[in-house]
Parts: structure tokens; sequence; C-alpha cells
């Protein structure tokens, strides 16, 4: 059974990646509107249809501004930390709520989805790898250091979205505010390019 693996938007204004195989596929972070989803899958000839689960990374803006709406249309269910909702103030169904722990393994359909802490400037953060059984994702953004964790579940994956955020040198000579430059290098906000590219070399995996 084949994956489709897709990033319908990352970035500062807006983060959303598709996951599925034949049957059913999940969405992770939804910082796009659902008028954005919609279109952009569409171009690509993926359905709606076949989401049947969303899962949130953490509650900054660009990750979740589209989520109520999204769940308003679909009345899916939404994997989320009680302090990433809380900290959110994200409104929605109540019903449509599923808490998740680290190193919970959730199964959706043919898909495992397992979450595990990461190292970024929100409350609760967490990435995640999914699996049909045979090929693993991961999806590591907003990371802002490498750590065992990272490092395990990367050295699994057959595919990542990783995020290489910016060049060291640009940075620093850049016009960004010292206290955004600061918190862009602090450990708990991204991974440099040098840091991406030092993660997959030592540890990709041998396939």
């Amino acid at each position: 059974m084949s994956l489709f693996i897709t990033s319908l938007n990352s970035g500062s204004n807006g983060n959303c990646y598709y996951v599925g195989n034949n049957n059913e596929a999940v969405l992770v972070d939804v910082g796009l509107s659902c008028k954005e989803v919609e279109l952009r899958m569409n171009r690509l000839a993926l359905s709606m249809e076949k989401v049947k689960a969303i899962f949130i990374s953490h509650e900054h803006t660009d990750h979740i501004s589209g989520l109520s709406t999204l769940l308003k249309k679909y009345k899916l269910p939404v994997y989320i930390t009680q302090q990433t909702l809380r900290n959110g103030r994200i409104r929605f169904d109540a019903s449509l709520i599923n808490y998740f722990s680290p190193y919970q393994v959730i199964n959706i359909g043919g898909l495992k989805v397992n979450a595990f802490p990461k190292f970024h400037d929100a409350c609760d953060p967490h990435s995640f790898m999914i699996s049909d059984g045979k090929i693993n994702i991961g999806v590591f953004t907003d990371i802002g250091r490498v750590c065992d964790h990272l490092i395990a579940h990367f050295a699994k994956c057959h595919a990542v979205f990783l995020e290489s955020n910016y060049d060291e040198v640009m940075l620093s000579n850049g016009k960004y505010p010292y206290f955004l430059k600061t918190r862009i290098t602090s450990g708990n906000g991204h991974l440099s390019n040098n840091q991406a590219l030092d993660l997959f070399l030592q540890h990709k995996a041998p396939y």
C-alpha cells in the first residue's frame, strides 16, 4: 500500500501537512484557512473525504489558525495535548477532542501516528511519525535543537518534513531585532540549515 505525502504549506504564513494511504489520511496542523486547505488539496487530486483525523503539534497561530473553521465544516477528531488546547484558546466542539500523551501510538485506520516531545517555545510541543507498518514518515518542524527522541525517530523514517530555517551568518548579519535573533537560535526556536543538514547526514536511515 502506498503512502501519499505533501506539504500543503510550510512557513510563518501557515503550516499544514497531509499523509495518507488509499483509504484514509491525516492532517498535521491547520495553519491555513479551510478554503485554502480545500483548494490546495483539490489541485493535488486529494479529497477531504479521506481525512479521518487532525493532529496538532503546538499552539502557535501559524499551526492552528484554520482549525476551528475546518472542524466546523468537517467534524473531524482532533488529537491534541491538554496544555496545547488550553494555551491555544481554540474553540470547537468538545466532542471532537482526543488528548494524546508522549510516545502514545494512535491508530487511524491503517495508519499509526506516534507523537513525541520536541524543543520549541510552545507549552507542550510534539513531533509526529506516521506509519503504515512498512513506511515511516516524519513531520519534524519547529524544532529548536536535536535531541535523542528526534534522532531515534529520524533514523527510522523513509521520508521526512524537516525544517531548515535559517543561515547562521545571514541571521547574525541581518536586520531582525536582537530579541528575534535570540529566540530563533535559543535552542527552543528553530534548526539552522547546518543543524538540519548534520541531522540528515549523521542519522538518515540506510534505505
